[in-house]
């Protein structure tokens, strides 16, 4: 399975603790290609469908319905956990996904 950074993908993000995101849930990948590629982890945002607006919060159109970007829930999982590739941000998703991880953890 080719799993490129910005697909979205099925995960199993159980076993959760407290305020984690759980549940078998759409994810966007974050890492790099280069990452996805040669390790056996991928860095991934889940998707929610119940957010409000939040400064880390990208809305997205995933499967005909509104969801949210997580990004203030980014984690490390093992590659075990992906179900199925589903689909892909739009390039105006991405361009927000970029700006909102450079906002909250690079400047």
């Amino acid at each position: 399975m080719e799993l490129n950074q910005y697909d979205i993908v099925l995960v199993n993000l159980n076993p959760a603790i407290e305020s984690e995101i759980k549940k078998t849930r759409p994810c966007v990948i974050i890492s790099p290609n280069e990452m996805n590629k040669f390790l056996r982890t991928i860095v991934i945002a889940p998707l929610t469908t119940k957010s409000r607006r939040y400064p880390t919060r990208i809305e997205v159109k995933h499967d005909n319905k509104i969801g949210w970007v997580v990004i203030d829930q980014i984690r490390t999982i093992d590659k075990r956990r992906i179900i199925k590739i589903m689909e892909r941000l739009s390039l105006p998703e991405i361009k927000e996904v970029k700006s909102v991880i450079r906002e909250a953890y690079v400047d």
